[in-house]
């Protein structure tokens, strides 16, 4: 395997579906508004992405040094880690996370010269978000507070970051659609921390899942999903949207096969599978929006 194999899996290109649907999302809310911009909304996902490349490998290079990574962690069982591996260094991780930074602050910088400054604003909350997830002084991730700041990136900022670019102005409406999928973006880190709550727990770490208890939590991430779906419907009816977006609920059998495991025990690929979950809500929602502008 070359170092670019490496590399390419170390920045867990799995994930970026969830950064492309939040940013398709915003565009397409600010392209039902007025004009769209191909060039700028593909500029604009290659800066979100290499942002959220560059956090999932700070994240992993913090998380491994301090020991909280090992052979023996569940997420390592199911996908390829290759920092945990011994395939990169921790130098290497680092080097890579760098040039991905780099590349999403010249993108950020040129939006922000071109679009407006408040680009810059958004740009610099997420690389603050992004970089103390697990780096020191701010650990937060540690300190159970990492579910708000995914739901807070994933949500909001990414949605109307990718609306201001295509409209130069933000959007209440664009902040009520971020909402639900914000809220499935967590609940990928939610599922997770179910899963590894004893683990963490021994290892000094403080989550939310810690905080509720492992019973509790089942119920609140069932809650959480039960309300994103409900948000959804209670928007089709009196927006802002449409009641073509009633077509998310497609994708509930997906969440009742889920549910019957996650009640059951966490299976060990959770996160995985909320991320699936996820992914085909964002997706549906995503065609509404289209659908229903085209209509």
């Amino acid at each position: 395997m070359s170092i670019y194999q490496k590399w390419f899996l170390a920045a867990r290109p799995w994930s970026f579906t969830m950064t492309a649907v939040s940013v398709s999302v915003g565009s397409v809310m600010g392209a039902m508004e007025g004009g769209f911009s191909w060039g700028f909304y593909l500029i604009t996902l290659a800066g979100v992405i290499a942002m959220h490349g560059a956090a999932n490998l700070l994240n992993d290079y913090y998380d491994v040094r301090s020991g909280v990574d090992t052979l023996e962690v569940s997420t390592a069982q199911y996908r390829p880690h290759p920092l945990v591996e011994g395939e990169l260094s921790l130098n290497e991780v680092l080097t890579e996370a760098a040039c991905f930074f780099v590349l999403a602050a010249g993108i950020g910088i040129f939006l922000a010269a071109t679009k407006g400054w408040m680009i810059l604003t958004l740009a610099l909350i997420g690389a603050f978000a992004g970089v103390f997830y697990t780096a020191p002084p701010f650990k937060y991730k540690y300190k159970a507070l990492g579910e708000f700041s995914v739901f807070m990136m994933w949500g909001p900022l990414m949605v109307e970051g990718a609306y201001f670019v295509q409209r130069q102005t933000l959007s209440l409406d664009a902040l009520w659609v971020s909402l639900p999928f914000g809220v499935l973006v967590a609940l990928v880190l939610f599922a997770n921390n179910l899963r590894d709550t004893a683990d963490d727990e021994g290892k000094g770490i403080r989550t939310l899942s810690i905080i509720t208890g492992p019973r509790k939590g089942i119920w609140v991430y069932i809650a959480l999903v039960a309300c994103a779906y409900a948000s959804v419907v209670v928007m089709a009816f009196t927006g802002p949207l449409n009641l073509w977006s009633l077509m998310v609920l497609i994708s509930l059998p997906l969440f009742f096969s889920l549910l019957r495991k996650m009640i059951h025990n966490p299976p060990l690929d959770a996160d995985a599978q909320t991320a699936k979950l996820n992914t085909a809500f964002g997706i549906l929602l995503l065609i509404s929006l289209l659908v229903g502008g085209l209509m």
